[in-house]
């Protein structure tokens, strides 16, 4: 259930990255027994398919796959007998960053 809902809060945070439509609003009109129906912006966003700035839109699988590449890496140096581990971690691409900072300002 935990799982669930994290995803859920992932994914409204990411709205504005994924193919999911951004129109909070219709949701409040809308009959609640008819079928939904995505909002023109929506249709628009998925026929298109990239932000106006050119980067992709993802679907929720996709984000995740393009954030996993971020790493944190335990490194040692060879030969040197009492060396100490030192972490490296890889910087995000300015898409992941702005995915990042979505999470960030998204308040529960």
């Amino acid at each position: 259930m935990l799982a669930y809902t994290v995803e859920w809060h992932l994914k409204e945070a990411w709205r504005e990255l994924l193919f999911a439509d951004e129109d909070q609003a219709a949701k409040a009109t809308r009959d609640p027994v008819a079928p939904a129906e995505c909002s023109a912006t929506a249709k628009a966003k998925v026929a298109r398919r990239h932000h106006k700035d050119g980067t992709p839109i993802h679907s929720f699988s996709t984000l995740l796959t393009e954030l996993a590449t971020i790493v944190r890496n335990t490194c040692t140096l060879s030969g040197v007998d009492d060396a100490l581990p030192f972490t490296v971690t890889t910087q995000p691409s300015p898409f992941q960053q702005r995915a990042l900072e979505c999470v960030a300002r998204f308040s529960v």
